[in-house]
């Protein structure tokens, strides 16, 4: 039996929600205290490090049954013609990571008490991040979010079509997801609770940046416009392109928001940033750690990048700009949804909780601050001729007579 390309694609992503929580339950079933998935070892995002077996416990048995049951997704792979598409070799990656999203999506529901038994003992013994809220919003987004971008991209490389603008937005969202937990663990409060697992994430990492950069070598697809089309759209002088003066005024107050944020996770003394970190946003001085990271991040990472994007809405033919907007869109996607959620979740103590008295106006700059991006990579592929490199006027005559 050959399915057709697309439905071939897709059926090991499409498959890896039930797989896992066949290997959960048949985990739970081995052993009566119930070991979760992958009994316990990781295997949500970024190696999650455990906390070690118990000695006095017995002696863990081969897990032939799920081994049974990856080797039947295997099988289905190969019947259905799903083997036959690893002619791109990012398609085994996308595999992997829509597995490692449904099992994040697990301990997510595990965690809410919306589901019981299939990651139980992880969850319990494994590494302390999974029972914060931003291990839960983390877990939330990579089951969700990153899980349907893995099919999207499965889908079009089943269709041998082009996904580097998802695989873009897929790469940035991952990426801050990954620095934000690996960092957050080194300098926060569950520091000395890390084991040798820990160094497990190193490959983690060596995979999705081997798949970054196989994002960044796929060829982009070039806009059908003239030469002539091009010219004139980059003559235009600023002060008539209105939406692009709209956007630098955006992303000017973003990075003002930015500079001042990392001042504040940085103890500035003035009497400014000591009021925004009690009254107006808490949750930066959280002792976990993952959210001084992540204005770091921005500070360090973000920031600059927001200054070359103002250079590069206000002067043509910056062709880098379209595809690092799309990363710096996933990341500051994934960043605000958990920093937003963790400051208002009820697993956050409560003294790092956004007060009731600046709700909104923390829900309303918060929200802002996620839409610059949004809307700068948006503008980028909506209208890409500003951003295309100017052709010779040799070369546009040569066209034209063709």
């Amino acid at each position: 039996m050959q399915l057709p390309a697309g439905p071939a694609a897709l059926a090991a992503p499409l498959l890896a929600l039930p797989v896992a929580l066949g290997v959960s339950a048949v985990t739970a079933l081995e052993s009566p205290a119930g070991s979760g998935v992958f009994g316990g070892a990781g295997g949500s995002g970024p190696c999650r490090s455990c906390s070690g077996p118990d000695p006095t416990a017995a002696p863990r048995r081969w897990p032939w049954p799920r081994s049974l049951l990856l080797l039947g997704l295997a099988s289905l792979l190969i019947l259905t013609g799903g083997v036959g598409l690893v002619h791109d070799p990012l398609f085994c990656v996308l595999v992997v990571f829509s597995f490692v999203s449904a099992v994040d999506l697990l301990i997510a529901l595990e965690e809410d008490g919306l589901i019981s038994g299939f990651a139980e003992l992880y969850v319990r013994e494994g590494d302390p991040h999974l029972r914060t809220a931003h291990g839960l919003l983390t877990c939330y987004w990579d089951g969700t979010v990153h899980y349907g971008l893995c099919l999207a991209m499965a889908a079009a490389a089943g269709l041998r079509k082009s996904y580097r603008g998802l695989g873009l937005f897929w790469l940035g969202s991952l990426l801050m997801s990954a620095v934000v937990f690996l960092l957050g663990n080194l300098i926060g409060k569950y520091s000395p609770e890390l084991s040798p697992a820990f160094l497990l994430n190193l490959p983690y990492l060596l995979l999705l940046t081997w798949a970054g950069l196989r994002l960044f070598q796929q060829p982009r697809a070039l806009p059908s416009l003239s030469p002539e089309k091009i010219a004139e759209e980059q003559r235009k002088p600023l002060h008539q392109r209105p939406r692009d003066l709209l956007l630098i005024l955006i992303l000017i107050l973003t990075a003002a928001f930015t500079f001042f944020r990392g001042m504040v996770v940085l103890d500035c003394p003035a009497d400014s940033c000591f009021d925004y970190t009690y009254l107006h946003e808490p949750y930066l001085r959280d002792p976990v750690g993952y959210p001084k990271v992540q204005m770091l991040l921005y500070l360090f990472y973000l920031l600059p990048f927001l200054l070359l994007a103002v250079y590069g809405l206000a002067v043509p033919g910056c062709s880098w700009l379209p595809d690092w907007s799309l990363v710096f869109a996933g990341a500051v996607a994934q960043a605000q949804f958990a920093h937003l959620g963790s400051s208002l979740h009820s697993r956050t103590p409560f003294p790092y909780q956004t007060p009731e008295e600046v709700l909104w106006s923390f829900l309303l700059s918060n929200v802002l601050y996620a839409l610059g991006p949004q809307l700068l990579a948006l503008r980028c592929l909506r209208a890409p001729a500003f951003f295309e490199p100017a052709a010779s006027p040799g070369l546009a005559r040569a066209k034209k007579c063709q």
